[in-house]
């Protein structure tokens, strides 16, 4: 399969910079797998497309403020972008520009706050150690800010959109520290909406999948098969892998929200023949040709073009299927990516 199958033009017009003034004002595309058919809703519609017979998955990251500024002795001023964190305060990151930084360096990011370089390797990224006092998460929510995607083209100096961004590019059920990139998918959800849902007899449960950048990372091999994915950590808790299991066995509908969420759920099950309680990683690539062996419906934003994440969503809703609604959402102007509008692929 060619990554050239996988191309679509977008007017640069549609990639959404910021995120809608509600939640769940966002606009919602319904695609019906199985025979193609588009309906065009809201995201606070949601609510009629799922019941009692539904398992909605949701991923509980939290996105940490991983862009950190920094300044060398020699006044250079260097971006330091954390990617995971290796073991206790050793930290894999993406350093601009990387050639201006020895190995030994201190690069001094605040008066809370030093990085030390330990090792550099190729690509830009490096291994260092943060140098603080206290708890990091919370001096990094001090001195780091958000690091939206590449295709988010703003400027960061206003201290509003800052405040806007810290809190809207981040789910409102958020919960354990460690993305460096938001479940977007997640982004639509309200607590009323979880209330409304939770109200309608849908049962709801969240594993973690920590996003790392290689979500942005472009897909650079002509046949898609020869892709590697980065390595995610994740973890499903006993509650949730009891929930999802007692679902499946009871013929529930699985709906994940996010492809974060999807590659959790299809990895453990590859992994072990079970949704099971478990801490662990996943490189998972997931293409057309895939058989789905837990989730069966997906909530998702419209993905880039030639990315694994579109390559996901074929893989799930078939090819032609995918292409037809992303040219009808184009059509309509929907908003595409991280902040814009969303799909419920059913």
């Amino acid at each position: 399969m060619k990554l050239s199958e996988f191309d679509y033009e977008l007017p640069e017009e549609l990639i959404a910079q910021f995120p809608a003034q509600r939640r769940d004002f966002s606009r919602l595309l319904v695609l019906d797998k199985k025979n193609g058919k588009l309906e065009h809703k809201h995201f606070y519609d949601i609510i009629d497309y799922l019941g009692e017979n539904d398992v909605l998955v949701l991923n509980n990251t939290r996105v940490i403020p991983a862009r950190l500024f920094a300044r060398r002795v020699t006044g250079a001023n260097i971006e330091i972008f954390l990617l995971k964190e290796i073991k206790k305060d050793v930290w894999e990151v993406l350093l601009r520009p990387a050639k201006r930084v020895k190995i030994g360096d201190i690069l001094d990011v605040s008066e809370e706050l030093s990085v030390e370089v330990i090792e550099k390797y190729d690509g830009g990224k490096a291994l260092v150690r943060l140098i603080y006092v206290g708890d990091i998460f919370e001096v990094l929510d001090r001195v780091g800010k958000i690091p939206l995607p590449p295709y988010i083209e703003r400027k960061m100096s206003d201290a509003e959109l800052e405040k806007l961004d810290y809190e809207r590019y981040q789910t409102v059920y958020a919960k354990n520290k460690g993305s460096v990139a938001a479940p977007t998918a997640g982004l639509h959800f309200t607590q009323e909406i979880l209330q409304k849902l939770k109200d309608k007899g849908v049962e709801i449960c969240y594993v973690t999948l920590n996003v790392g950048l290689g979500t942005f990372k472009p897909v650079n091999t002509e046949n898609i098969e020869d892709h590697k994915m980065d390595n995610e950590v994740f973890e499903i808790t006993l509650q949730a892998a009891k929930t999802i299991s007692e679902g499946i066995k009871a013929g529930k509908r699985i709906v994940a929200v996010g492809t974060t969420s999807t590659r959790t759920l299809e990895t453990v099950f590859q992994k072990y023949g079970e949704v099971r309680a478990v801490k662990d990683s996943s490189e998972m690539f997931i293409y057309p040709g895939y058989e789905f062996k837990v989730v069966d419906a997906l909530i998702t934003n419209f993905h880039l073009p030639k990315s694994t994440l579109i390559m996901l969503v074929s893989a799930l809703a078939g090819k032609d299927n995918i292409f037809n609604a992303y040219k009808e959402a184009i059509a309509q102007k929907y908003r595409f990516y991280s902040y814009g509008d969303c799909m419920f692929i059913n």
